[in-house]
């Protein structure tokens, strides 16, 4: 089995987790300012990371803030610093985030939680790599890369008046989609195996396996949470788990799994009857192609058996499908 597609702690090798790693390549190459966009918990501050740690700067600063747990009458002091006697309590000058990045990269999550305010400052900034500290007439520069991320339409909050579009424009220099985990096939079965791994490490215990039923589910949940949901699961579960086998009972409550459709096989109210029900047809033989080989340990022959088809038949639905019996086998 080939090794993973692995960049700074990012894994996967979905068509949509390669894809993206192959924009990002490219985008850490050039030193310019990066929107990341996603779902929350889809690895947004992890890109940011694997472009600031491939990049020119990687020897110098990250620094991440998430900009939406700033109060908003700090957050220009958060970003810029102050000089002493700029308010009450400011006794002493302190810089910012920013000079605290100094030739390295500034993450601004959530920067559409910024005040129209703090927008006009940044975009300044970013026009000549000038600010001013709270309460200074005196102009300093920082040479300092941002890269700053969303999980809303920041478009769209241009549109409403809520965001700058001059900043937007700014920002989108360069732009980077993380997909949400739904969307990368194979991968929460890999992620769990390795946030296994990483758990059995930490808390020197014995590497659990995932129970068959365990793998189906897995790949068929809609993860609303994305990775960080995973991740705390299978911790969870890794330590409240007294068996050999991580069960599906353990990982999804009932009422999870009644609350949780498989958005993959919802069909577009726009395709006509024949399109949706091909649509539904080619889900159902994908759940049902990955029940097989979670069971089987993906031996095709014995999957091929359990469904009563010939094996040859069988490699050519997995072959349709894109799915590799070797993601289903067990270490």
């Amino acid at each position: 089995m080939n090794e993973l597609p692995t960049v700074n702690g990012f894994i996967g090798e979905s068509a949509a987790f390669r894809a993206m790693l192959a924009i990002l390549a490219r985008i850490a190459r050039y030193d310019t300012t990066v929107l990341i966009t996603g779902e929350t918990g889809s690895g947004k501050e992890m890109a940011a990371r694997a472009i600031h740690y491939q990049g020119q700067r990687q020897d110098r600063p990250f620094i991440p803030v998430n900009c939406g747990a700033l109060p908003d009458h700090l957050v220009e002091n958060e970003l810029f610093g102050h000089a002493r006697g700029a308010y009450t309590d400011a006794r002493e000058s302190q810089i910012g985030l920013i000079a605290q990045a100094e030739g390295g990269t500034l993450f601004l999550d959530e920067v559409d939680a910024l005040t129209a305010k703090a927008q006009v400052s940044l975009l300044r900034f970013l026009q000549d790599g000038q600010y001013r500290r709270l309460g200074s007439s005196r102009t300093e520069k920082a040479d300092v890369r941002i890269v700053a991320a969303c999980n809303s339409d920041l478009l769209e909050s241009v549109g409403q008046g809520q965001f700058r579009a001059d900043l937007y424009y700014r920002l989108a220099a360069m732009d980077l989609h993380v997909p949400p985990l739904r969307r990368r096939e194979h991968d929460p079965v890999l992620l769990a195996r390795h946030f296994i791994a990483e758990a059995a490490h930490q808390y020197q215990r014995t590497v659990q396996e995932l129970h068959p039923d365990t793998v189906h589910w897995l790949l068929t949940y809609a993860w609303p949470g994305n990775v960080r949901e995973l991740q705390n699961r299978i911790q969870r579960e890794f330590l409240l788990c007294d068996g050999p086998d991580i069960l599906v009972r353990d990982l999804a409550p009932d009422s999870d799994r009644r609350c949780q459709p498989d958005r993959r096989l919802g069909c577009p109210t726009t395709l006509n009857f024949n399109e949706a029900k091909q649509q539904v047809l080619n889900a159902f033989e994908r759940s049902q192609l990955q029940r097989l080989l979670a069971e089987t340990g993906g031996n095709v022959s014995s999957a091929a058996r359990l469904a009563g088809k010939e094996r040859r038949a069988l490699g050519k639905l997995l072959k349709k499908h894109g799915i590799e019996p070797d993601h289903f086998r067990r270490s």
